[in-house]
């Protein structure tokens, strides 16, 4: 029996020590989740700060659609969307753009004269591919690089339709060429610049009309009818030649200004003069060997038949325009 009891003493000593160990590693253990938990909560005011830091550093770096202003206030006269960009901090949306001066030049009011040259140099380009046979013979009765002048110049004559076709073409570009001339030297009866166009290609086809129909009569009365066919001959293939030739000058007098327009007024009054001055040593040469007479003869014919028609009908647009 005090075998039994000391046994059963034990067994209770045993087990209250081992449930008060129980108990001291329960609080240990509820102690060190306190713990715990407490220091994962204190850091909680840190986070706050951390996402506080990071907002004002979004709105501050980033394009934020909030203006920075404090004391602005939404204008109902314009969208919101452009009061934002007015007041952005870093876009200067509300000054004054930047204005980039463009070298491009534009002609304004030209473009009827635009039409009207590319025409000519179509109709030119249809003569040429057209007539192509006479336009070469005709060059070389110009330059006289042939010997056989004579038998070119029979095939030329037996060619009346380029030869009218060519006579209009010269008449068409050699009017608008004077028709620059007279706005260059202030010369304008006529306010509108195509009024004046028309009347300048009257005036060359009356002038030469007169001119072919008062040589074939004086060829006819005086008896030197083939000097004056030979003449009349010179005198148009030089109209020809001027008409084509003057093409290029239009071009630059019409879409150029300052030093270019002034070389190429100079180039072209020396040009058209040189070629006047050719067909007044051809005829000279041609009548020449037909008719004796003296070179103050000849001079007076330019006079009376070159000049004086000329001055006469300037007189006229004076008195009348």
């Amino acid at each position: 029996m005090q075998f039994n009891q000391s046994y059963l003493l034990r067994i209770v000593f045993l087990f209250a020590i081992q449930f008060s160990v129980c108990l001291l590693a329960a609080g240990q253990a509820e102690t060190d989740t306190s713990a715990k938990g407490q220091a994962d909560t204190i850091p909680l005011p840190d986070t706050l700060v951390e996402h506080a830091d990071s907002s004002a550093i979004v709105s501050s770096d980033s394009v934020s659609i909030r203006p920075t202003d404090t004391l602005w206030k939404v204008s109902d006269h314009l969208p919101l969307k452009e009061q934002v960009l007015q007041r952005h901090p870093y876009f200067r949306f509300n000054v004054k753009p930047v204005v980039m001066q463009s070298e491009q030049r534009r002609f304004q009011g030209k473009e009827m004269l635009f039409y009207v040259v590319i025409l000519l140099l179509i109709i030119f380009g249809l003569l040429k591919l057209g007539f192509g046979k006479y336009f070469s013979d005709l060059l070389r009765v110009f330059f006289r690089t042939t010997l056989k002048q004579r038998q070119i110049k029979e095939q030329l004559i037996q060619t009346p339709l380029p030869s009218l076709m060519f006579n209009i073409f010269f008449v068409a570009s050699a009017s608008l060429y004077l028709n620059f001339l007279f706005q260059h030297f202030m010369f304008t009866p006529v306010n509108n610049f195509w009024l004046m166009y028309l009347y300048c290609c009257v005036g060359l086809s009356i002038i030469y009309l007169v001119k072919f129909v008062g040589l074939k009569i004086c060829g006819w009365l005086f008896n030197m009818r083939q000097a004056a066919d030979s003449y009349i001959f010179i005198v148009f293939i030089i109209n020809k030649v001027v008409g084509f030739s003057v093409l290029p000058f239009i071009i630059l007098l019409a879409f150029t200004e300052g030093t270019v327009y002034t070389v190429s007024l100079i180039v072209s009054l020396f040009s058209v003069g040189g070629l006047f001055l050719y067909r007044f040593i051809l005829g000279y040469g041609a009548i020449h060997n037909e008719v004796r007479f003296n070179l103050f003869h000849f001079f007076l014919y330019i006079c009376a038949f070159e000049v004086a028609p000329l001055l006469l009908i300037y007189k006229l647009l004076l008195f009348f325009l």
